[in-house]
């Protein structure tokens, strides 16, 4: 299935451990590296989301009127 730019889709399973591995496509389109670190967030209604902690940052920084660093 082709995508618009900027967006991807994929099943992942959950291992024995509780694990899962987050896709290539998924890894590549937000630059996701070795070493970094993701906030979970989990809402027993929504389900769950996975960002870079740079961008709650980013967007703290906004609220409260800094430059984001």
């Amino acid at each position: 299935m082709k995508f618009p730019s900027g967006k991807t889709a994929a099943t992942v399973r959950v291992g024995e451990k509780g694990q899962i591995v987050i896709p290539k496509a998924a890894r590549d389109l937000l630059n996701i590296r070795p070493g970094d670190t993701l906030l979970v967030l989990a809402d027993e209604e929504k389900g769950i989301a996975i960002v870079k902690d740079e961008v709650i940052f980013r967007q703290f920084a906004d609220i409260m009127g800094g430059n984001g660093t």
